[in-house]
């Protein structure tokens, strides 16, 4: 064991110190996760498996500091000063050692925290600080899910390089690496996409956005990449996200272990678990004061107002609030998640069809499965109204009517057909040119004339060809194909949640709209974008799903539509 001579650490020498004591102050506020984290590496001073010495991380931070220029507006070429969290962090990586050894005691590093809040920017002056400062031969990686990702961190390194050494004298890029001629050292890009990941020889890896990531073969391919090396670094910089089950809540799983000490092997003495997380989601529509435990740069680098912005918008959109609260917040979320409340949909309004006797309107249809539902639905408006009007039919098959999973579901099949919501099809299937007929119904019965109307692509040639039998052709872009993904319905969904927040649908109080709205889920990907999908497989949404591509053929022609309203 080596013997280090002893020397008393307190907030005056030491950040991590410092930063413990701010917070214990009540100046600086984080959630309970981080200070229970800071609570063990404070008791960690005390651990004859380990020896606290600063140099290393003075070093770095002394570079990051007096070297490295900023590579972002507002801020792009201003110098790096560094926040306490940041000193803290960057002096807890490299000061903590083991007392056989010598070695630097944390391997694995895991730094979760809110979008915006300089994660990135961080760890690329780091990594730049780790090619110039660190050992002779490493090699650096920076990785992510796909190289676009890889190249945030990546471009950020080589722009700092480019400030602080503009003629490439001390360093030099070329297509595969950025090299340091002083030490040999070299850094370059890892993603998933790569090939021939295995075989390498890590020192150090920033790991980007690892909440995308479905499995570690990343991860796992640096790890043991790094197994020879006394003292590597594999820094995961990840905020939350909407893939679950995946390599991020597997290692968040293993982090909150270590936080709460249900795990202290040799693993568990390796990893630094930096979690900048809330303490609950009621907190944050309660108490504004509390978003800076997620956000620690708020007010310095991250903007209030920006916050407060993103918090209005996710009160009354169901897509935004998931986005904002795992990505301003790191409140983990469900990969799809309800998508309306009761209050939203269920509310006091009929109208009678005659009421619009003469008009014309817009349409939809969701052609599922011939063996499943399927859903058509009209849109009318009055002159001055903003309200819409909804009519709606659903068909299905009569061998389907009994079916015992849609009874447990919720279904009630017989009981909506004898109240005309819905007709039944002969046999197992539905013929979709029946539900064509439906429209052409609405003209003959009510001289309810069909203007444009939206399908889904799936299942659709028999009800196309009975639609053009009756003169509405894809030709005349009288049917239009929607096609079913967040990138294309994403605005609707959102028109149409708030429309039914505001008391603007009127859909004759259906049962059967009800029950799909019911059943509705909403998945968020990463450009916040929202999709509708069933909460359970056996729960239909045919109807919800219907509105949504009638609410995006009315965004689509909203201007002409209400012109000839207003004509009569």
């Amino acid at each position: 064991m080596l013997v280090k001579e002893k020397k008393l650490w307190t907030p005056d020498n030491s950040s991590l110190l410092r930063y413990k004591g701010e917070i214990e102050t009540g100046n600086i506020i984080v959630g309970q996760e981080l200070w229970q984290e800071l609570c063990n590496l404070e008791e960690s001073f005390a651990d004859d498996r380990y020896f606290y010495d600063t140099k290393n991380a003075i070093i770095r931070m002394h570079f990051m500091e007096h070297c490295v220029r900023l590579t972002k507006s507002p801020y792009y070429n201003k110098p790096m000063v560094l926040m306490l969290w940041q000193k803290a962090f960057i002096e807890t990586i490299y000061s903590f050692k083991m007392a056989e050894t010598g070695h630097d005691r944390f391997k694995k590093i895991i730094l979760l925290i809110a979008r915006k809040n300089t994660k990135s920017e961080t760890c690329s002056a780091l990594g730049l600080s780790e090619l110039i400062n660190g050992p002779e031969g490493a090699d650096l990686v920076c990785s992510s899910n796909d190289d676009n990702q890889a190249s945030i961190t990546y471009d950020a390194i080589d722009t700092m390089r480019q400030m602080i050494d503009p003629n490439d004298l001390d360093t030099h890029k070329n297509q595969r690496f950025i090299l340091c001629y002083a030490n040999g050292s070299k850094i370059f890009k890892l993603s998933d996409r790569t090939k021939n990941k295995e075989g390498r020889n890590i020192d150090f890896a920033i790991v980007d956005e690892t909440h995308e990531m479905k499995d570690n073969i990343i991860g796992k391919s640096i790890e043991q990449s790094q197994s020879l090396k006394d003292n590597p670094k594999f820094i995961n910089i990840t905020t939350e996200g909407f893939v679950r089950e995946g390599y991020l809540d597997k290692e968040l799983e293993k982090a909150r272990k270590v936080i709460f000490k249900e795990e202290e092997g040799v693993a568990a003495q390796r990893l630094l678990p930096w979690l900048y997380t809330q303490d609950s989601e009621e907190e944050i529509w309660q108490n504004r004061a509390t978003w800076v435990k997620s956000n620690p740069t708020l007010g310095i680098v991250k903007k209030w107002e920006y916050l407060d912005e993103q918090i209005d918008t996710a009160r009354t959109s169901k897509a935004d609030r998931i986005f904002v609260l795992s990505k301003d917040f790191n409140i983990r979320q469900n990969s799809a998640e309800s998508w309306l409340t009761l209050q939203d949909y269920d509310y006091q309004a009929v109208y009678d069809l005659e009421e619009f006797r003469g008009s014309i309107c817009l349409g939809a249809a969701d052609l599922s499965e011939t063996t499943d539902l399927t859903c058509e639905k009209i849109l009318m408006m009055k002159p001055g109204d903003r309200t819409k009007y909804i009519y709606t039919m659903y068909f299905i098959p009569e061998a389907k009517v009994e079916n015992d999973a849609d009874w447990n579901a919720g279904a009630r099949y017989r009981e909506w057909t004898e109240e005309k919501l819905m007709r039944l099809s002969e046999g197992n299937d539905i013929d979709l040119s029946i539900a064509a007929d439906w429209f052409m119904e609405l003209y003959e019965k009510y001289d309810i004339k069909l203007w444009k109307c939206g399908y889904d692509q799936r299942f659709s040639k028999a009800w196309i060809s009975r639609m053009e039998e009756y003169g509405w052709t894809k030709t005349n872009e009288e049917l239009e194909l929607i096609l079913q993904n967040a990138k294309t319905l994403d605005n609707a969904m959102k028109l149409l949640e708030a429309d039914l927040k505001h008391r603007l649908v009127n859909y004759n109080e259906n049962k059967v709209d009800k029950w799909c709205f019911g059943n509705a889920a909403i998945k968020v990907d990463e450009e916040k974008r929202g999709l509708c999908v069933k909460k359970e497989p056996e729960k239909k949404i045919d109807g919800a799903v219907t509105n949504i591509i009638l609410y995006e053929m009315y965004r689509r022609y909203r201007a002409e539509f209400k012109q000839l309203i207003e004509r009569g």
